[in-house]
């Protein structure tokens, strides 16, 4: 049966009634026109047990955020400083990027210690502060998880490669290479690759083996089928639990495994046959034995079973689990989530929405469609956006309607069913701004792919505070430069403009939080064979329903809600909230949207 074409009512009460807290915290955003005057329910046990299930994520790139030391890059003190701001955002959570101590390698994701606090970023006295005054305000703090590597500085694999019959030699992962005698090294095992160019495998002289590294050469990979990993990723998780962090990302976590046959992997081909050449230089591989391995999932369900028997007064509520999972399809994303007797993690983030990098409407719903109806009662996590991939303006904009385009975004991630995460920055519309030259880059990706590649420093510069010389992120100089854009992209300016996407923002963010469609809400596609506008409706048992119209074009467009095949009856309609300018629509049956326009409102 074509779920679609049901009526529209049936279909999303029959759809499971979820009880989506939506934390303490409501967003003051100001709407540009009616306000839902309902309020969630909030610090009771089940709120606190279900704030992430309609929850509101912001990635933090520690080292760009805020400065309070002089010395260019950011720190925790930096971050606390402004969780104000935040607050004020409507955020129920802040995701850190790795803070740990770390050479620096791949800026915080080569971890030396995992029990401490690099000093740049402060102390853990100063986290446990942040940890504290987030609290006050309602918002957890998340740490990134990185279980796939250390840094080849960690005391661990200092002693794993100090001899083949050190204790913690097979913490990692070493093999003789094809050919080796005891006087030829021969060659690596197989063709696998670092996904940062070239080998993934490192020949370590003084105990004559190779050891695996799936990113750089300073990342070497934990062996996974050594129990004592396990025991000791455990260890590390409850320390953190310990002081009252809210839960984890997990980093690169389909990648924890490797074909223990070492079989090679396949070449991917052009349409010409020949092998398709990467930013390196090398033939692309399809990661077929490298990534998405058995073993994976018994992981992740010792790990929430480790995260949920944890208990803490300072901070009570579920730790979640998040997962950086870039999967091929929804039903690999679906196998994240565990079996209801095996749970594994509570958000496996769906990038096959978020990364479609163009506005296509048929493919926005498809997938949307897939996330709603495909991944059983489990709760969608949305995002658009990260500090490893090119913002919103580079992916999506056409230089000309860069700000509505990232308006109509916005509105598929927060008006749609589910927890929304979004990068530092996004909501004032920072700009991807990429060194000119070779000389001028950070990221060791940039310095090895140039010019094809040009590294991630584009998309972590400084967070554009004011219209400073340094944007109000520094007093020194900045680790990265601030972008010109600064001057009037910025969030004092955007402050002072009703009409500003840090508006649109809040006000979105506010919707999400207090009416009652949008916090309980299941999603249902409206006016399914439109390819310039994507409609839905959002209803909860007991609630007025509420329609969602976006205009994926330049061009204006009407669309008729109401019209045969939609599922609505035609009705008068409440503003909700709006982009500005254009008639106030007063029934389904005639929606009006301007260029890249957006119409929400509450069905009478």
């Amino acid at each position: 049966m074509d779920w679609i074409k049901l009526n529209a009512r049936t279909i999303a009460t029959s759809f499971l009634a979820l009880t989506l807290g939506a934390g303490a915290y409501h967003a003051g955003g100001q709407t540009l026109l009616a306000q839902s005057t309902s309020q969630p329910e909030s610090g009771t046990s089940a709120s606190m047990q279900d704030w992430w299930k309609n929850a509101v994520i912001y990635e933090i790139y520690p080292r760009s955020f805020q400065d309070t030391n002089g010395d260019g890059i950011g720190d925790l003190n930096g971050i606390t400083s402004r969780l104000d701001y935040l607050q004020g955002l409507g955020v129920d959570a802040i995701w850190l990027t790795p803070v740990y101590p770390s050479p620096d390698v791949d800026f915080g994701y080569d971890i030396s210690d995992y029990k401490n606090i690099d000093p740049q970023y402060g102390t853990l006295a100063d986290f446990d502060r942040l940890v504290a005054e987030a609290a006050k305000r309602h918002i957890r703090v998340i740490m990134d998880m990185v279980m796939n590597h250390t840094s080849d500085k960690h005391e661990w694999f200092i002693q794993a490669r100090s001899s083949r019959d050190n204790p913690y030699r097979d913490w990692f992962v070493w093999h003789d290479g094809m050919g080796q005698t005891s006087t030829d090294k021969g060659v690596p095992p197989n063709n696998w690759q670092s996904l940062f160019g070239h080998s993934a495998w490192q020949w370590d002289e003084k105990t004559r083996q190779y050891y695996y590294h799936k990113f750089y050469v300073q990342q070497p990979d934990v062996n996974w089928d050594n129990p004592q990993i396990h025991e000791a990723f455990k260890d590390i998780i409850a320390f953190w639990l310990k002081r009252g962090v809210g839960g984890f990302r997990f980093d690169a976590v389909t990648t924890l495994y490797e074909d223990p046959s070492l079989a090679d992997e396949g070449v991917v081909l052009g349409k010409d046959g020949k092998p398709v050449i990467n930013a390196y230089g090398d033939p692309q591989l399809d990661n077929s034995k490298t990534d998405n391995q058995p073993g994976l999932h018994p992981v992740m369900q010792e790990m929430r079973v480790a995260a949920d028997a944890f208990n803490s007064n300072k901070f009570p509520g579920t730790r979640v689990l998040i997962g950086e999972t870039y999967m091929d399809n929804i039903a690999e994303l679906a196998e994240m989530y565990g079996a209801p007797e095996k749970p594994e993690f509570h958000l496996p983030m769906d990038t096959q929405v978020g990364f479609i990098n163009k506005l296509d409407v048929t493919v926005f719903r498809s997938k949307l469609i897939d996330v709603e109806t495909q991944i059983g009662h489990n709760i969608p996590l949305l995002l658009f956006d990260n500090h490893d991939n090119p913002r919103l303006d580079a992916r999506y904009g056409d230089g000309i309607h860069d700000t509505d385009i990232e308006r109509v975004l916005s509105t598929v991630l927060f008006a749609s069913r589910g927890a929304a995460l979004f990068y530092y920055g996004d909501e004032i519309g920072m700009k991807t701004t990429p060194p000119a030259r070779k000389q001028d880059v950070k990221d060791p990706i940039g310095v090895t792919g140039w010019p094809k590649e040009k590294g991630r420093d584009g998309e972590r510069t400084p967070m554009q505070w004011d219209g400073s010389a340094n944007a109000g992120f520094t007093k020194g100089t900045p680790w990265l430069p601030v972008p010109p854009s600064a001057a009037t992209i910025n969030v004092e300016a955007a402050k002072a403009d009703p009409k500003s996407l840090l508006a649109w923002y809040k006000s979105l963010i506010r919707l999400k939080k207090t009416n009652p469609a949008f916090a309980n809400g299941a999603n249902l596609m409206l006016d399914t064979e439109n390819t310039k506008v994507l409609s839905w409706m959002r209803q909860a048992p007991g609630a007025a329903e509420a329609v969602v119209a976006v205009n994926f074009t330049a061009e204006p467009q009407t669309v008729n809600l109401a019209a045969s095949g939609a599922g609505l009856q035609a009705a008068h309609l409440k503003t909700l909230l709006k982009t500005p300018g254009g008639p106030v629509p007063r029934s389904l049956a005639a929606i009006k949207l301007g260029a890249y326009g957006v119409y929400i409102g509450e069905v009478q």
